[in-house]
């Protein structure tokens, strides 16, 4: 694998690669590998000939108060999980590389509607800082192929509509969310959690299971989402939200169908995010005529 941290090395490269008329995918991560980020890799691989993964804690994407300074930062090992996953390039440039100015005047991409609300909602700003620095990966790396992991569905979402929005000619594909044996989605912030913390923390997954289940049966979309913010309280979280959405991020009807439950809820010093999909019972309820007088 070949690591480098200088845009015109990344570029010189990558050009190599495509006289050959080889396909390119890229697999962006901030570092701090596990087994959620390696089956990007594999999905990367099983797509194209080379395949480049970034590897960048994004300031733009961190709020004031939130936790960029404290983020693990485990670059030698990251370095040998992606030697041994097979990719075939790593792009890990510092801060100054990307944002040679001031982060207040920087060019920043905006990603509308789909941004708004849930973590959007919790986090201002963060949308923004993930779109800017991947519209400026693809550009580095122009790949025929971006794979995003779908336990962050909402980013997932930005990233879809900021490529079609701006007729990006890049396929992104979602990667299924690669969970613990006791259902915990990997995450870099499990590190975060004190051995109690971490016994509790699958509790996230169930509490999402049972509302799927119940909802996939006909409940009522309010008092499950009631109920499952209860059972979050009781297991020791702070919710930050849990809602039902369309698998486009909009509202739910009688003729939703299929839907995502989203999940984000703060235990101790880290906060966890995770979904579900479900199919909800569609209405056939047809309207009828009235009786003859």
């Amino acid at each position: 694998m070949r690591t480098l941290r200088e845009i015109s090395d990344l570029r010189d490269a990558l050009s190599e690669y495509r006289q050959r008329g080889q396909r390119i995918a890229l697999a962006p991560t901030m570092g701090n590998l596990h087994a959620g980020h390696l089956a990007l890799i594999e999905a990367a691989r099983q797509h194209a000939d080379v395949v480049v993964s970034s590897l960048f804690v994004n300031p733009m994407q961190f709020g004031p108060g939130e936790d960029l300074d404290a983020y693990p930062r485990t670059f030698e090992a990251d370095q040998q999980a992606l030697t041994d996953a097979g990719c075939d390039v790593l792009f890990a440039p510092t801060t100054q590389t990307l944002y040679p100015n001031r982060l207040d005047a920087q060019t920043s991409v905006q990603v509308p509607v789909v941004s708004e609300g849930l973590c959007g909602g919790d986090r201002p700003g963060h949308f923004d800082g993930v779109a800017t620095v991947v519209t400026m990966l693809f550009n580095l790396v122009q790949p025929d192929i971006a794979c995003f992991g779908e336990k962050d569905y909402q980013q997932l979402a930005v990233i879809r509509k900021m490529v079609a929005d701006l007729h990006m000619p890049i396929e992104i594909i979602g990667v299924p969310i690669v969970r613990n044996e006791d259902g915990l989605a990997f995450s870099s912030r499990n590190g975060y959690l004190s051995p109690d913390e971490r016994a509790k923390a699958p509790s996230l997954y169930y509490t999402l299971c049972t509302m799927r289940d119940a909802l996939e049966k006909g409940a009522d979309h309010h008092e499950v989402l009631q109920q499952g913010h209860q059972a979050l309280y009781d297991a020791g979280f702070k919710p930050d939200y849990i809602e039902l959405r369309d698998r486009a991020l909009g509202p739910v009807d009688t003729k939703t169908g299929e839907a995502v439950l989203l999940a984000a809820a703060k235990l101790g010093p880290a906060r966890l995010i995770d979904n579900l999909t479900l199919t909800l019972p569609v209405s056939t309820d047809t309207p009828t005529d009235a009786d003859p007088a």
